[in-house]
This record gives structure tokens, sequence and C-alpha cells, in this order.
């Protein structure tokens, strides 16, 4: 999101700013910018972390890469079709009026995460050789 805005990718397209938006309206009141940063962060870093770990032997595909892109494609039709409706940019980001790229950019964003959570599980799944 950092290279999204220095870059001047889809400019209109904020998603957290609408996170910060739809949790400031359902508690009633503002919420500082930090905590939800640190909220999505955990979120992403321990939660998905900790579910993509659980799950690992039970996503399809026979790589680490190949599970990661799994577990990202899923989490993306997730992200896609409820947190992004929840939080007023309708399925897929479309409410913006940008096409396809918002869901594209998501798309992106999460499959590299993922493919690299699922390249070091794959690395530490494989079995270590002894001298």
């Amino acid at each position: 999101m950092y290279f999204k805005t220095q870059a001047g990718i889809l400019p209109s397209f904020q998603p957290f700013e609408h996170f910060q938006s739809a949790a400031s309206d359902l508690l009633g009141r503002d919420i500082h910018p930090q905590v939800l940063w640190l909220l999505s962060f955990l979120n992403g870093s321990t939660v998905v972390g900790c579910v993509f770990g659980y799950l690992y032997r039970y996503l399809p595909g026979g790589s680490g890469a190949a599970k990661g892109l799994a577990f990202g494609f899923c989490g993306w039709l997730t992200m896609n079709t409820v947190a992004f409706p929840l939080v007023g940019l309708g399925l897929f980001a479309n409410a913006i009026g940008q096409g396809a790229w918002p869901a594209l950019f998501s798309l992106a964003m999460l499959s590299t995460y993922s493919l690299a959570m699922g390249f070091v599980y794959g690395a530490l799944e494989r079995p270590r050789m002894t001298a």
C-alpha cells in the first residue's frame, strides 16, 4: 500500500481510509489512525499467519508456493466479497468507479504476501538432511 501511494497508483482506492471510517461509524466516535493501523498489522501478520500455518497441510497444491497462492486467492475472494462491501467499497471495490483495477491490485497484493508465506512454510516443511 505504501508503494501504491508513492507511485500514485489508484489514488481513489484507499481501503484503509474506508476501514477507518466504517470502524468510526460502528463505534460512534473517531478512532486514532495508529490504533487501526496496529489492528491491521496484527491481523495481517499474526492472525492471518496463524490461520495459514494451521490450514497449510489442508490447502491444495504440492508446494508451499502453490499452497500460498491458493490461500491468497481464498483471502482475496473473502476480502472482495465480504470486507470491501462492509466498509462501503462494494463488491470487488466497484463502488469507487475504477473498474477491475482495485480488485486486480488487491489480488496482486494478497498473492505476493501469501506466496511469501507459502515459500517460508514450504522451506520449513522440507526434510532436513542429517550429517
